[in-house]
């Protein structure tokens, strides 16, 4: 109703508002006795990220810079525009600046590239559309990578996230809140003014994915008009993309919704900056009102409300005040707490994790060296000491270096830990049990005990003899395991029996081969994350223990980087909790669906920028209400406020919200 009405009031505004006049005011005129800035231009050379390019840049410095001081700066998206009469960029850090409104500043005014064309027949390449309206990282890393070290160079530049603003108009608004969106840890400042946040290239997305994702430390100040591509006949947007007002509506309440410090200025003009100049000096204003007071996440304004729809949401899976915190890190030397630590010479990160009931976690790394593979188990005290070791006594020769997996694990009832110890063609890897062989210990005294062979890479024969690697598997109460192989699904029972519990020509033309399995809380459905699509899976576990009745079940999330589809970097197994959420590890972060299929949180990963997660699992003391994850060879946790589901107790989850 609330969208209803906004579309009926826009198209009134339109239809009998004229455009506003928007004079620009005493802040964005020279004024004497104001110490002005100096500017100076600049030509970027191409680099990695647009081939062949060069960008024209602009710098201004106030009169009041202090080089041994490091000075907050803001980039302007196109520059020029930013630097013309409309906007007058430096006028008004002069006169703000001057009056104590804002901290000394430099300005950095970076203007879309350009490919040149190989001959004068040829049209050039025109980069804005590419560099700004899209949502991949990689105008970001433009910035951090090669403008911002090539300022730095003859400015002093803050490296804090709270001294970092980005301002954009129309497609460079996206630009400049992608940027801040994907780099929290390097930006916190955005100015959006008319914002294209519609069907261009995947912009009118950003409302749905801000409302389900933890929201992030950015401080937003959008402006539009009511006549912004709005014609009298076309009263709800006179372009096949969509709606400016409207979608800046959207974009500002979803924004709200996730508990953002963000304001919308809505107008009456078109598209175009007059409104923007005109409110530009109070505009900056807000956006750095309280400095250096650092910009925090806080949960929406209603949140306490009566009425308040409290379910579903970020806020009620992790806790507001209470982030991601290292607990190891898996390179030269592993560190928990100062004084207390150990070398764990060339570890690679993990790509396992599996917790028992005590609160252990047993993580699994692999060395560089092809000879040696370690399960680590780190307490509840933060104390790492290695719980199992697998070595190869005579290594072939391996001069492609090509990586050894480390062991896949997982925990099982009576606090056994399971675990499959992949064979290489490279090694001859000796471990306590066989080379691809799913074994497991009592974990009781933390070290590996009463050793059991549940069944070995001979029995997963595929053809001819081949055996069938093992990507994954998952344990149940009773013992059995449920083994991912490149072509099906085996059940291994307690004596050792092997069957086949799914084959993928079943599904053929829908499944991929999946690269992860979990079981749900009453273990009567079993999740698998394709590789080649967005689609988790899942499957009802029959009486007789095959997986029947299979659906592409959980849409998720893809993230628009090229080379990081979501399905391709979910390294860690689905975990689940007791209310039947599955926590899937995604390039965007930890992406939460309810029992019904649909994403509804998204969790920030703990490194902004980074890698992709390798590993997740739930943990704790009985109660398994932590989640720890590991990126970029770094194990991370946080407390959550659900509990964490686990193999040895079986509890049937509430029925889903349908």
């Amino acid at each position: 109703m609330r969208q209803i009405l906004l579309s009926f009031l826009l198209a009134c505004a339109a239809l009998r508002l004229p455009a506003q006049d928007y004079p620009l005011t005493a802040d964005s005129q020279p004024q004497p006795g104001v110490p002005k800035g100096s500017m100076s231009k600049f030509v970027l050379p191409p680099g990695k990220y647009y081939p062949c390019t060069p960008h024209n840049y602009s710098v201004y410095v106030p009169a009041q810079y202090d080089a041994g001081k490091p000075t907050p700066f803001m980039i302007f998206l196109d520059g020029s525009q930013a630097l013309g009469n409309s906007m007058r960029v430096p006028v008004v850090f002069d006169n703000l600046i001057a009056k104590h409104d804002l901290p000394p500043m430099i300005g950095i005014f970076i203007d879309p590239g350009i490919l040149p064309a190989i001959s004068d027949a040829d049209q050039n390449r025109y980069e804005r559309i590419f560099e700004y309206d899209s949502l991949t990282p990689r105008f970001a890393e433009f910035l951090l990578d090669e403008l911002i070290p090539a300022v730095a160079k003859s400015y002093n530049l803050s490296k804090n996230p709270d001294d970092r603003g980005l301002s954009g108009v129309s497609t460079g608004a996206v630009g400049a809140f992608m940027a801040a969106w994907n780099r929290p840890d390097q930006f916190h400042r955005v100015l959006s003014f008319i914002g294209t946040y519609v069907a261009m290239k995947g912009a009118d997305s950003l409302p749905a994915l801000v409302r389900k994702t933890e929201p992030k430390p950015i401080r937003v100040f959008m402006q539009d008009g009511s006549q912004d591509h709005i014609t009298s006949p076309e009263p709800f947007g006179s372009s096949a993309f969509g709606s400016w007002p409207i979608n800046n509506q959207v974009m500002f309440e979803a924004l709200e919704f996730a508990g953002y410090d963000v304001k919308l200025e809505m107008g009456t003009g078109a598209h175009n900056t007059q409104q923007a100049g005109a409110i530009l000096p109070d505009a900056l204003r807000w956006l750095w009102r309280g400095y250096p007071e650092p910009i925090t996440v806080h949960e929406p304004a209603g949140a306490n409300q009566p009425g308040y729809d409290t379910a579903n949401r970020v806020f009620s899976t992790v806790y507001l005040d209470k982030p991601w915190e290292e607990v190891g890190t898996f390179n030269s030397l592993f560190s928990v707490t100062a004084g207390r630590h150990e070398e764990w010479g060339g570890l690679n990160s993990p790509t396992s994790l599996a917790a028992d009931s005590q609160g252990n976690v047993y993580v699994a790394v692999a060395t560089d060296s092809a000879a040696d593979k370690r399960i680590l188990r780190l307490d509840p005290q933060g104390k790492m000491t290695t719980f199992a070791e697998v070595h190869n006594a005579s290594p072939a020769p391996n001069p492609a270096q090509i990586p050894i997996p480390a062991p896949v694990l997982h925990m099982g009832p009576g606090d056994r830990l399971y675990a499959f110890t992949p064979g290489s063609a490279l090694t001859n890897i000796a471990t306590v049990g066989n080379a691809g062989s799913i074994v497991s210990w009592s974990i009781a005294n933390g070290t590996a005990g009463d050793e059991k062979i549940h069944a070995t890479a001979d029995k997963f024969q595929i053809a001819d003899g081949v055996a069938d690697g093992v990507v994954d598997f998952a344990v149940t109460k009773s013992g059995a395991t449920y083994a991912l192989l490149s072509s099906k699904v085996v059940r291994i029972d307690p004596s050792g029996a092997v069957s086949n519990a799914l084959e993928w020509g079943r599904l053929q033309g829908e499944l991929g081969p999946p690269a992860r399995i979990a079981l749900s809380p009453d273990q009567s459905m079993a999740v698998t994350v394709d590789q080649f699509t967005r689609y988790g899976w899942s499957f009802q576990i029959a009486a007789g223990g095959s997986l029947v009745n299979g659906e592409p079940f959980y849409r998720l999330e893809t993230s628009d980087a090229i080379s990081t589809p979501a399905w391709a970097d979910m390294k860690g197994n689905p975990a689940e909790d007791t209310n039947g959420m599955v926590y899937f590890a995604t390039p965007l972060g930890i992406q939460v669906a309810m029992q019904n299929g649909r994403i509804v949180e998204i969790l920030n990963p703990p490194l902004p920028g980074g890698g992709p997660l390798t590993a997740i699992t739930f943990a704790g003391n009985g109660d398994q209400n932590w989640l720890y994850v590991a990126q970029d060879g770094k194990l991370f946790r946080r407390p959550v406020k659900v509990t964490g589901a686990n193999a040895w107790t079986v509890v049937k989850p509430p029925k889903p919200t349908l």
